[in-house]
């Protein structure tokens, strides 16, 4: 997220031939060697979209936060000690969807799934809160914020967003299971959303505001625009039950007054929204995958513009961004592209964190780009899976799926994952697959009435 640039740290340069070491965070000795199963020449397509999902949840469930069971901020395959209790609210959220769609493909056993989302709701509910909304950063042994800068020091309304699109679902699954424990997990998800005070992040106004501390107030001011990740958190709030936001919010605030329509193109193809701070193109690829996640943006549109091809033209126009390859990158082409929030290789050769786009285009690719816009463009983000599995799945695929971000141009391979971007992966494959996530959510009556307060219609799902 382009708030993210703030905080994480810079760290050593990495390079290819390290891609991993270090102890094993999930304990035990050392394993007793085993031949290795033999690799297939190549995955058939069917057996690569079941393979990625499955990695990617690993982050979420061998590399959980050990008391929380909620997603951490990281993992460092070469420095797995960093950060092990710093907890990631978008990404926990993420990560609530992604374990849903492994219940749901019986990529995990349902029961153990229950219980370890029972723990992290019950978390969640003790954790601090500041106006019901979470931090961005919270620690996993005790609940309280961890600070993502010096003033970031409470809530945090779009990451909270992420993660109560995962509670709604979460509701959505359990809620007429015969089964006490899953019953009681859809009660919880439910208590748990309707207590964020959506209406008090507007400071009266007209928009929705990102931040509020108890040391600083609103003292950040960062107003909620269109267009960028954060449409979903004016679609939550609308659609609160307990402390929802007027239209007249949205329609100010996230869409400017008509002002996030676009009449530009760029290669021919129309960019139908105004990217923030992007004139003329479009800005990293997470922009159309956080807020779609769970609402399908299939046929979606309010009165200013159409949600589903503003998404599939902003992937349209990436991809035609690595076919041109202005700055003339080594390796960009039809089946290795997609800019987006990833860390980084600085100028000096060591790693940090920037978000991608055509407009910084630093020479790194970020798999989770491409493969999580598999519902917008399936040949293209399959072509972008056969690379990473068929052709370099050595290098550039780990425990939990693909690893955060590399550059042929360099060299170059980080051997370490977010939560932000591994989390985004098997929800939009599975909403390519079977429209599972987007269906549970789009079913739930709030956002249903939500969306239509807010003026929205579909051609997929009746509101």
């Amino acid at each position: 997220m382009k708030k993210a640039l703030l905080g994480l740290l810079t760290v050593i340069y990495i390079t290819v031939s390290c891609s991993g070491g270090g102890d094993d965070p999930r304990g035990g000795g050392t394993p007793l060697p085993t031949p290795p199963e033999p690799e297939p020449l190549t995955y058939t397509d069917t057996e690569l979209l079941d393979l990625v999902q499955k990695q990617t949840l690993n982050y979420f469930w061998d590399y959980a936060e050990s008391h929380s069971k909620l997603a951490r901020e990281r993992y460092h395959t070469d420095i797995p000690s960093l950060d092990q209790n710093v907890v990631t609210t978008g990404g926990s959220g993420f990560g609530l969807l992604t374990l849903l769609v492994g219940i749901e493909r019986g990529l995990v056993p349902r029961s153990e799934a229950v219980s370890r989302l029972s723990t992290a709701l019950n978390f969640l509910e003790n954790a601090e809160r500041f106006h019901g909304a979470w931090p961005h950063w919270i620690d996993g042994a005790t609940g309280a914020v961890k600070p993502f800068s010096p003033d970031d020091n409470g809530g945090d309304l779009v990451e909270t967003a992420f993660l109560v699109q995962g509670l709604i679902c979460v509701r959505e699954y359990f809620k007429d299971s015969s089964i006490a424990t899953e019953k009681n997990l859809a009660i919880k998800a439910d208590d748990l959303w309707k207590g964020v005070e959506w209406d008090w992040y507007t400071q009266g106004q007209n928009s929705l505001y990102w931040h509020w501390s108890k040391t600083v107030g609103f003292q950040m001011n960062m107003k909620l625009q269109g267009f960028d990740e954060t449409l979903i958190t004016y679609v939550l709030a609308a659609s609160s039950p307990t402390h929802p936001i007027s239209k007249q919010v949205y329609t100010e605030g996230w869409a400017r007054s008509g002002g996030i329509k676009s009449s530009g193109s760029q290669y021919g193809i129309p960019l139908v929204v105004n990217h923030n701070g992007h004139s003329g193109t479009v800005g990293p690829m997470f922009w159309s995958h956080y807020s779609f996640l769970a609402l399908d943006p299939r046929g979606l549109s309010d009165e200013f513009v159409n949600y589903g091809n503003a998404v599939v033209n902003h992937t349209k126009i990436m991809y035609q961004y690595a076919l041109t390859n202005p700055k003339g990158f080594a390796g960009y082409g039809s089946k290795n592209w997609g800019l987006t929030a990833s860390y980084s290789r600085n100028s000096d050769g060591s790693t940090g964190y920037s978000a991608h786009s055509p407009l910084n285009d630093l020479g790194v690719i970020s798999p989770t780009a491409a493969l999580s816009s598999m519902p917008y463009m399936p040949s293209e983000s399959m072509q972008m899976l056969r690379f990473l599995y068929n052709e370099k799945k050595a290098l550039y695929v780990g425990e939990a799926g693909p690893y955060d971000a590399f550059s042929a141009a360099y060299n170059w391979v980080t051997p370490r994952y977010l939560a932000i971007d591994q989390g985004t992966i098997t929800p939009m494959v599975e909403n390519y697959r079977t429209g599972f996530v987007w269906n549970l959510f789009m079913k739930a009556p709030e956002i249903k009435a939500g969306l239509k307060k807010l003026g929205f219609f579909s051609t997929t799902h009746s509101l």
